[in-house]
């Protein structure tokens, strides 16, 4: 064997090389990521077993004419503190903006976006029709309804 098959054996050699450690460079970082999003999930997924909602009280006031003032409170009973900025109420199944909530407190602090557990969230607003029913959603996909809204 000459010098030129050991210097071509010698580049293909190299090249292997070089693509193998690309290769495992490029897989092991997929492998991370995908590791990394799966505990992430689990974590959610924890997270959204352990909340748990109750609507403890749906009433309203008014008439017709002058719209319906309604009033919710809804209990923290599970065990993940909550966001009351991502949580999210709908009335007679439509969308109600929370930049619409004339009260909004968690045990009387209006100055708080964290709902613990054991806290009761109260909210006030205003609506044209009069309230059939009333769901509240929060920011795990937890839900609660209550489809006897009392006048």
């Amino acid at each position: 064997m000459g010098f030129g098959v050991s210097g071509s054996a010698a580049i293909i050699f190299l090249g292997v090389l070089v693509c193998t450690g690309t290769l495992y460079t490029a897989a092991a970082g997929s492998a991370e990521q995908l590791t990394d999003a799966k505990h992430a999930d689990g974590e959610r997924l924890l997270e959204q077993r352990n909340t748990d909602i109750d609507i403890t009280d749906a009433t309203y006031a008014g008439n017709e004419s002058d719209g319906y003032t309604v009033n919710l409170r809804i209990e923290n009973t599970g065990a993940t503190t909550l966001s009351v900025n991502e949580s999210s109420v709908l009335l007679n199944n439509e969308y109600v903006e929370p930049t619409g909530f004339d009260v909004e407190a968690v045990d009387g602090d209006d100055g708080t976006d964290v709902w613990a557990p054991g806290q009761t969230l109260e909210l006030q607003f205003l609506s044209d029709e009069q309230p059939t029913d009333v769901k509240v959603v929060t920011g795990y996909g937890v839900s609660d309804t209550n489809a006897t809204v009392v006048g």
